[in-house]
């Protein structure tokens, strides 16, 4: 069974209630938290207090609809020891938080290396980041066994040839792939095949997303647009701009193609639309983007099947 999702950057102004029904109204099986009424720090987010997470999860119960996981803004691409501690500090609270709402897995970023970093030198990069993942999905599956970490093809790491060699190195059983099936396809030019060698046996999550090379243009950003790739790029380094993203399925992703190949994969994770509306404020609204995604992912996955 096919299950759908969207991350909540699409709707970056809605309320914890709104995204509910939402996503209710238009046909998701849940959601990928990664903003709530414009704020990315979840774990200070009201809803997610101590007290009222039981409640936030209900409203979503309810509707018959599952957090399937907890976006988080972690990274492990600081060469400060001090920095890294704090963010695995960061990364389990947010575990914590995940297995309260009954979400999945928890989104960290490996994301750029340090600039002047050399194929000779990158050891003394992977090393350490390996080292604060492998840690943090001990410290979920000790502590919160259904959460799983995964780290997204996203900034540096959308080169699944530096993935690869990162997770060369990441040992844990409880740390994962996100294949943002888009950003190695677009950022690098990569075979879907090419890219599904190397990630999707380890693949336990996917973002979709489309695009065009052409028309239409990308717009030169006003003052909110600049405003909001600089607060992107604050919380995560690798944030990309130079992309005419478009309504998924009237661009140019081939995402059957991607689907046959996550198919023979038996892959089994969820499928989430990021449309970026947070980051790139001239995208269409939710209630243009969201409603087509769910119709297009089923009449593509029934294909496949058939």
């Amino acid at each position: 069974m096919s299950r759908i999702s969207f991350s909540t950057l699409a709707c970056p102004d809605w309320s914890w209630i709104e995204t509910a029904e939402g996503a209710a109204r238009y046909g998701y099986d849940g959601v990928e938290v990664r903003m709530v009424a414009g704020d990315t720090n979840l774990l200070d987010r009201p809803e997610f207090a101590p007290g009222c997470r039981a409640s936030s999860r209900r409203i979503l119960t309810d509707l018959g609809l599952q957090i399937c996981g907890l976006a988080s803004s972690v990274r492990f691409d600081d060469i400060d020891p001090t920095a890294r501690a704090e963010q695995l500090d960061l990364g389990r609270r947010y575990v914590e938080l995940a297995a309260e709402l009954g979400a999945g897995f928890v989104r960290v970023f490996g994301d750029v290396l340090p600039e002047g970093t050399t194929v000779q030198s990158e050891g003394q990069v992977l090393g350490p980041m390996a080292e604060g993942l492998n840690r943090l999905g001990e410290f979920a599956r000790q502590t919160s066994p259904d959460v799983q970490i995964v780290l997204e093809t996203h900034g540096d790491f959308s080169e699944t040839r530096l993935l690869s060699r990162l997770f060369d190195r990441v040992v844990d059983p409880g740390v994962g792939i996100l294949w943002d099936t888009h950003h190695p396809w677009r950022f690098h030019g990569e075979a879907l095949e090419e890219t599904s060698r190397r990630v999707v046996t380890r693949t336990w999550h996917t973002h979709w997303k489309d695009s065009v090379t052409s028309s239409p243009t990308i717009p030169e950003p006003d003052s909110a647009g600049r405003d909001s790739a600089a607060r992107a790029r604050a919380l995560m380094r690798g944030h990309r701009d130079d992309v005419s993203y478009v309504l998924f399925g009237t661009g140019e992703f081939p995402a059957g193609q991607c689907l046959r190949t996550l198919g023979a994969a038996d892959y089994t994770g969820w499928y989430s639309l990021e449309w970026e509306k947070a980051w790139h404020p001239h995208l269409a609204g939710p209630d243009e983007a969201l409603p087509g995604f769910p119709i297009a992912m089923r009449r593509l996955l029934a294909a496949i099947r058939c």
